[in-house]
């Protein structure tokens, strides 16, 4: 293998770990006991590694949702309202809240979101460092400014106390993600919000039906936002939800983007100077064969859900021995991950000999002959020139800081955030599993533990392999 820089080894990140995969792995020798990565023979072959596809397989599609898509696509009706008002209004009693607004996906629906919450220029929205960008890159679009707030580094969610730090008299909002499947500490987060009188959005794309102290996530906040498309847990295609209590709230959601609907929800007098034209210049209609399928997953999502967890416990209990994997779940009764989608680890370096959880993860891969391994988590938002000074519209001007005081900047707001700045070579990926099945389960666990004993061997790869910088 050629050697290369450490630090661009560790840049790659998770993306890198699973592209690269097994295909790094070392030619195996018969009877050869060292690990696969290093030219041993692998615990499942690349001939066996093909009937281990079913148990990662997504979503699980059956005849109700095949039969369901066919009738909006004979029918003609993909772009009607019908289908849509009745996915939402099932969802909505699925989730426990008065009201569900669906979108075309789930950005749309945090963005509609932040406007529904008062959130405009001048405006500061609050969120987490480490979580997908679409949590909260759209309220620049609003003219607001994001200011990043660290994690807590067992959980890799919002942490209270760095969201009450970076609190100013402009904060409007504050959205705390539930990411990796992981709910947020919500009690705190509420208390410091109501103390503040500042607007909770919930981002539930990584968790939907996931519970809090027995409450579904998206109950807790203002409002909750969720991406439903092909790879997230509730899986419909493509699409978003907003789910919410506040009457107002979802008054403003069909103002910004559902103009069909307008006329339904609004009165003549309010709308005599605007007509029905959405405040935000967007169609954010769902696709009704999207919303087809919504409707029966919303029949069985639950049952998938306790398959999923039972799969995923038992590789964790598998593995609770190893020393230097820890387990990422919900310490408080009655709370769970729900779908456990993108689920993480973390990864203490220091237990394997300093061997990075980059080439933990290529080994395991290599041993499993798949690319179900991956290394870090996303990367911390707060790094990117887009939040604070980048010329979107090329007229000179950022709007991230557009409306803010003179001296005062995005990345100045933020600061430094220790634990989303270090987090990344701390964290390992779990293999998504789908369905239990002892047998194929037992291999991964098998494998962890085989790579976790032979990590003196990686040691002396790595030494021999990467140059440090």
């Amino acid at each position: 293998m050629n050697s290369v820089n450490r630090r661009d080894f560790v840049k790659t990140g998770a993306a890198a770990a699973t592209a690269a995969g097994f295909a790094g792995c070392m030619t195996a020798g018969a009877g050869n006991a060292k690990l696969a990565f290093l030219g041993g023979t692998p615990i499942v072959s690349k001939a066996e590694a093909a009937n281990y596809k079913k148990l990662f397989h997504w979503p699980i599609v059956n005849d109700a949702m095949r039969k369901a898509n066919d009738r909006v696509l004979c029918a003609g009706t993909m772009s009607g309202w019908d289908i849509a008002d009745e996915f939402e209004k099932k969802f909505a009693a699925w989730n426990g809240t008065k009201y569900a607004s669906s979108a075309p996906n789930g950005t749309a629906s945090l963005i509609a979101a932040f406007y529904a919450v008062g959130l405009g220029p001048g405006d500061e929205l609050i969120c987490p460092s480490i979580t997908y960008w679409a949590s909260c890159l759209g309220a620049i679009h609003l003219g607001a400014t994001v200011v990043f707030a660290d994690v807590d580094p067992e959980t890799l969610t919002l942490d209270p106390k760095s969201f009450e730090a970076h609190i100013t008299p402009r904060t409007k909002a504050v959205v705390p993600v539930h990411v990796y499947g992981q709910p947020c500490d919500m009690d705190p987060i509420m208390a410091i919000a109501r103390k503040h009188g500042i607007k909770v959005v919930e981002d539930v794309s990584h968790a939907q039906g996931g519970l809090y102290k027995g409450r579904k996530l998206g109950t807790i906040g203002d409002c909750g936002a969720m991406s439903l498309m092909s790879s997230k847990s509730f899986a419909i295609g493509e699409g978003g939800m907003l789910v919410t209590d506040d009457r107002e709230i979802y008054r403003r959601v069909v103002r910004w983007g559902q103009y069909e609907r307008i006329r339904r929800d609004f009165t003549k007098e309010e709308l005599v100077r605007t007509n029905n034209l959405p405040f935000g210049g967007v169609k954010n209609r769902l696709n009704q064969c999207s919303a087809a399928i919504g409707i029966e997953q919303l029949k069985k999502y639950d049952a998938e859900c306790e398959v999923i967890s039972k799969a995923m416990e038992y590789y964790h209990d598998g593995i609770k021995d190893v020393k230097g994997i820890t387990k990422i779940y919900p310490k408080w009764e009655n709370s769970n991950k729900a779908g456990w989608y993108y689920s993480r680890s973390l990864y203490n370096p220091e237990a394997f000999d300093g061997v990075s959880a980059e080439t933990f993860a290529k080994a395991l891969n290599c041993e499993l002959s798949q690319s179900k391994y991956g290394a870090g988590c996303n990367f911390p938002l707060h790094t990117s020139n887009i939040f604070d000074d980048a010329d979107i519209f090329g007229n000179g001007i950022s709007p991230a800081k557009r409306f803010l005081p003179a001296g005062v900047t995005p990345k100045g707001l933020t600061g430094r955030l220790p634990v989303a700045e270090s987090i990344l070579p701390r964290v390992i990926g779990d293999p998504m599993f789908k369905l239990f099945e002892k047998e194929h389960i037992d291999r991964y666990i098998e494998a962890v533990h085989k790579v976790a004993a032979n990590t003196g061997a990686l040691r002396d790869w790595e030494k021999k392999n990467l140059v440090k910088s």
